[in-house]
């Protein structure tokens, strides 16, 4: 839903109600959007999904080829099994 800041000033509760019934409310000035009313649990819920999105994308789909899991730390030991 879309309506003027002036508008809305008028019906703030009841644009809030929307809002936590998973509405969504854009605030328009002079008919360009320029804020968006919603519920925080929406808000909460939206950024945890582009930031775990975000995450997917920048993550390897698979470790590298070449290394075995079994084998993958022995660098850090020598040939006794004590750290190096």
């Amino acid at each position: 839903m879309d309506i003027s800041v002036s508008e809305a000033k008028a019906q703030l509760t009841e644009l809030v109600r929307l809002a936590e019934e998973g509405e969504e409310i854009i605030l328009t000035r002079h008919g360009k959007p320029v804020a968006r009313v919603e519920a925080i649990s929406a808000a909460r819920t939206r950024d945890r999904r582009a930031v775990m999105e975000a995450v997917r994308r920048q993550a390897p789909a698979k470790g590298p080829d070449h290394v075995s899991a079994a084998r993958s730390q022995d660098f850090l030991y020598d040939e006794d099994g004590l750290p190096r």
